[in-house]
């Protein structure tokens, strides 16, 4: 099946609305439940953000591939699997969607549409955790891609839910979803001066995760056949 560009960047738009829709309103919504327990709040933003990647990556991944995420697309550019100007497409619309989606949240829950977050997320520990989440998360789905594309979706799915709660920084991973939760002064947001080292360490693991999956996902061994070459590129083919 072939989208023309228009349907891509709109999947890639849409996407990112709707997840950080999902993102920002599951937090609002935790918290007004958790009754000040941080811990339910937390569970109530982890649970919606993990099962909404899900459909949303099975929805639109046959479309545009399913980014929805700067550090992704600039993973697949580095493997050369996306052209730079599809590429730029792709991150400015993710940019745009993911400020639409914010505002959507704030608009479903009658709060101020326009806001910038006081939620401080600063230290280089949390740095280390946006790293280590978006190094994960890319990892996660390249070896997908190159092993099990029809489980991407529920992989991506199940790190994230997992980086929630094992991420100093609670797995932002995502610099269009950081860019936009600077714009939320609720449970899921971030001070627009903490975002610059989210980001940096976010686009940083991206690239080191994509050199990692180039040198790990590639056989070498010299008993390794053609036919299992073959074999893989069927699957992955299969996929696209």
């Amino acid at each position: 099946m072939q989208f023309s560009t228009q349907q891509k960047l709109a999947a890639e738009a849409l996407g990112t609305a709707l997840l950080l829709a999902i993102v920002v309103g599951s937090g609002i919504m935790g918290e007004a439940l958790a009754n000040g327990n941080d811990a339910i709040a937390l569970l109530g933003n982890t649970i919606p953000t993990g099962a909404g990647l899900v459909i949303l990556i099975l929805i639109f991944g046959p479309v545009s591939g399913a980014h929805f995420n700067p550090a992704v697309t600039l993973a697949f550019l580095i493997r050369g699997d996306i052209a730079l100007g599809l590429a730029a497409a792709y991150v400015a619309v993710q940019l745009i969607g993911g400020v639409i989606g914010v505002g959507l949240a704030h608009a479903m829950f009658d709060l101020e549409i326009v806001q910038t977050s006081i939620k401080a997320r600063a230290g280089g520990g949390q740095a280390l955790g946006e790293a280590t989440a978006t190094f994960g998360l890319v990892l996660t789905i390249l070896g997908c891609v190159r092993f099990r594309p029809e489980s991407t979706a529920m992989a991506v799915g199940l790190f994230i839910t997992a980086g929630y709660w094992f991420t100093s920084s609670t797995s932002f991973a995502n610099p269009a979803v950081t860019i936009a939760r600077t714009l939320t002064d609720t449970f899921a947001g971030i001070r627009p001066v903490d975002a610059p080292s989210f980001l940096l360490a976010q686009f940083s693991a991206a690239a080191l995760a994509a050199g990692v999956a180039y040198w790990l996902f590639q056989p070498r061994n010299a008993r390794y056949s053609q036919n299992d070459d073959a074999g893989a590129a069927a699957t992955i083919s299969g996929a696209r």
